[in-house]
């Protein structure tokens, strides 16, 4: 079993759904970010106690070598889709998009699945393989 399926077996077992981590360094420090998801939302609870139990766990199975700082939240409403999985939670929502080597795009996820997405776009029924992507988020129209 591979570190992000160990962490997201802690995730679950606090009724929530492992969605992602990522690195980044901001300053001189580096934060490895879990990002959680829940139906109702993501409460600062709920990110209080996954992180209390993924410190312990990680302080035995570092995620990677030197200091680090460990986060736990919620992906946000603006976030981005780079696994099928994350597609697949986001049927129905905005997203805007980038196609390799062409053009950006925006418009209603309407269906995903393991090889490929459909978005309703101005121009109708669009489909793209995975591969065919660059950068994808979620975006929310605010007016």
């Amino acid at each position: 079993m591979n570190l992000e399926q160990q962490i997201a077996k802690i995730v679950e077992a606090n009724n929530a759904t492992f969605y992602d981590t990522e690195i980044v360094t901001e300053g001189e420090q580096t934060i490895y970010r879990v990002y959680v998801a829940q139906d109702d939302g993501v409460s600062l609870e709920l990110c209080a106690d996954i992180s209390r139990e993924l410190s312990v766990f990680l302080d035995v199975n570092p995620p990677m070598g030197g200091r680090y700082t460990l986060e736990v939240s919620s992906p946000g409403l603006e976030r981005k889709l780079t696994k099928p999985i994350h597609f697949k939670y986001t049927v129905g929502e905005s997203i805007k998009f980038k196609i390799i080597g062409v053009d950006k795009g925006k418009g209603i996820l309407l269906s995903a699945d393991d090889k490929c997405i459909v978005v309703q776009t101005k121009q109708g029924k669009e489909t793209y393989k995975y591969d065919e992507l660059g950068t994808v988020k979620t975006y929310i129209d605010w007016n």
